[in-house]
């Protein structure tokens, strides 16, 4: 189940990448479960990682890996997670760099692995050792399609973007994965995007950690950050043109601009494809002194139970929402002075029912699948946007069979 057409646009390669997809069995025998993407030499690579405490060990070795070099290979397996597996999970995630470091001729340090699946499962290495060999022959620069297919586990479908930059001879292409276990905090989301525009790597981390604070950490399907969340952005500078060294630089906006829109329409697929998904949920909030206030009210809104079952049965119980919005922290907040809306419906202001609203309104704000809630604090002048889903019977059933 899942929100949207999901229709995918054209995906470019980008010159410079070129990705292989094998089948490892780790989960299911013949299943599309290892991905292999090759990076140009001379590439700049980017990454941000979960913030969780209990981080899996491809984690660790990935940021140990991303320190000591340019990567030339990321490898990221499904099926298994490798988390919670402590010193043998990292000597197992170590080991398979060094099996591909064997096999490509490069250094294991350029190799920076990646796993999701179920946590605290032992990765069966051999398999994945087995099914390497395989991949750099499978190498193709038309391969972003099958990499999205190739990196899901609960996902019902495949999430990728690509668009060409205006003004500019850019192509940005990207790609992620995720359904469940998704609050990211940087976000089980994996998400792999890559441009051919040159860009210094401090340059490059800071357009990536921007892009990332605009979309996959302003989404919330259930309120948990995964233990394996990573986001890695490449500039492979395969285009040609100035070297993009800092916001000075001519063409410093306009692929800005870009990664931004990838970047948010690879997270809201992530919730549009929500585990049990029905419905698309915009929250705003408008009107704050700051705009983490703002954020900390649309993230317990987004994230309060009462409100996601209720948007499930399209049931306007607008209470629900005013409830969360005083539990909130925003201690000085006067409630007199907040106004709430469903999809243009006022159903809340001067702390209470608008006289304006009928429930006969409210339930048909409620029907579509793609619903709006503004709320306006009428505190300040800040602005912030987070995206949810609803919480249905098919969620539950999904986490609870989870391991079967």
């Amino acid at each position: 189940m899942a929100v949207g057409s999901g229709e995918l646009p054209v995906l470019h390669p980008v010159d410079g990448v070129r990705i292989a997809i094998g089948s490892a069995g780790i989960k299911r025998p013949g299943r599309k479960d290892l991905v292999l993407f090759e990076i140009a030499d001379g590439a700049s690579t980017a990454a941000v990682f979960t913030q969780n405490r209990f981080c899996a060990a491809p984690v660790q070795v990935a940021r140990e890996h991303l320190h000591a070099g340019s990567p030339r290979y990321l490898l990221i397996n499904t099926g298994n997670a490798n988390a919670g597996t402590g010193q043998r999970g990292l000597a197992s995630a170590r080991r398979s760099c060094e099996a591909l470091a064997e096999i490509a001729g490069c250094e294991p340090h350029q190799v920076l692995p990646f796993s999701t699946g179920v946590i605290g499962e032992t990765l069966p290495l051999a398999k994945i050792e087995a099914a390497m060999p395989t991949l750099p022959e499978l190498l193709s620069a038309d391969n972003w399609l099958a990499a999205a297919t190739g990196i899901m586990t609960t996902d019902t479908r495949p999430k990728a973007t690509s668009l060409k930059v205006p003004g500019t001879p850019y192509t940005i292409t990207g790609i992620s994965k995720g359904a469940g276990m998704i609050k990211p905090n940087m976000a089980t989301m994996l998400g792999f995007v890559a441009t051919d525009a040159a860009v210094t790597p401090a340059v490059l981390q800071r357009l990536l950690d921007d892009a990332v604070n605009r979309s996959f950490n302003r989404i919330t399907v259930d309120g948990d950050t995964s233990t394996n969340d990573a986001c890695v952005l490449v500039a492979t500078g395969q285009a040609g043109g100035d070297v993009i060294d800092g916001t000075e630089s001519p063409s410093y906006e306009a692929l800005k601009a870009g990664l931004d829109q990838v970047m948010i329409e690879l997270a809201q697929a992530i919730v549009r494809d929500g585990e049990g998904a029905t419905k698309f949920v915009s929250v705003k909030v408008t009107g704050g002194q700051r705009n983490a206030e703002c954020l900390k009210a649309a993230f317990t809104v987004a994230e309060s139970p009462l409100v996601k079952t209720a948007l499930f049965a399209s049931d306007p119980n607008w209470g629900r929402i005013l409830a969360a919005l005083g539990r909130a922290g925003i201690d000085d907040l006067d409630v007199e002075q907040v106004s709430v809306s469903i999809n243009g419906v006022v159903v809340a202001e001067a702390g209470g029912l608008a006289e304006s609203y009928t429930e006969a309104a409210g339930k048909q704000a409620m029907a579509p699948e793609n619903i709006d809630i503004l709320i306006d604090l009428n505190r300040g002048d800040a602005v912030e946007t987070v995206w949810t889903t609803d919480l249905s019977h098919d969620y539950v059933t999904i986490n609870a069979e989870y391991r079967s």
